[in-house]
């Protein structure tokens, strides 16, 4: 099982960037999909996530209004569609799988991706 993320870069503030997480080696339809993130010296902490159907998603406050989650079921990927971003936002973001419900915690997670380095210029 994989998760392969990508899309991650350099951007100036304000600027938009759409990650992607392809997930292989399963199906993952009923699974949960989630964004993580970690910048440097910080614990790791949740973005978004979304349920299999995509009809139920979650956004943590300080992405919220800014930052869409979605899937893509036919193709096992999800997205992060990041617009506005800010300095704060800089991090290597992480896709992650579970089965059942929405968590927002790292250790409720089985399966983790690479993470995808996003930098925000001010």
């Amino acid at each position: 099982v994989q998760l392969q993320a990508s899309g991650g870069g350099l951007v100036q503030a304000g600027g938009s960037l759409r990650l992607s997480c392809a997930a292989s080696g399963r199906t993952f339809s009923n699974y949960v999909m989630g964004w993580f993130r970690q910048a440097p010296g910080k614990e790791r902490e949740f973005v978004a996530a979304i349920v299999w159907s995509g009809g139920s998603t979650y956004h943590a406050d300080s992405v919220k209004g800014r930052f869409t989650i979605s899937r893509d079921n036919s193709k096992n990927a999800v997205y992060l569609q990041m617009n506005s971003l800010k300095p704060e936002d800089t991090a290597a973001y992480y896709c992650a799988a579970r089965p059942g419900f929405i968590a927002t915690t790292t250790t409720y997670y089985d399966y983790w991706g690479q993470g995808t380095l996003v930098t925000v210029s001010s």
